[in-house]
């Protein structure tokens, strides 16, 4: 039994990138944008950069290169 993945689109990116700055949490976000939290766990550990003072940032253009 094989399971399909799926890329997030750019659109799904972006979404997360503003529900994020909106202080939406990764289980709500994942619901919204009807994926697995798994999923948008994985995406923030692939995609956060750390800023000044452990700041940490998800911009959507840099995870879509």
């Amino acid at each position: 039994m094989s399971k399909n993945y799926k890329q997030l689109s750019s659109e799904q990116r972006y979404q997360i990138e503003a529900l994020l700055l909106n202080g939406t949490n990764q289980k709500a976000i994942a619901n919204i944008i009807k994926v697995s939290p798994s999923t948008v766990c994985r995406e923030l550990k692939r995609n956060v950069a750390k800023r000044g003072r452990g700041a940490l940032e998800y911009h959507a253009k840099n995870a879509q290169r």
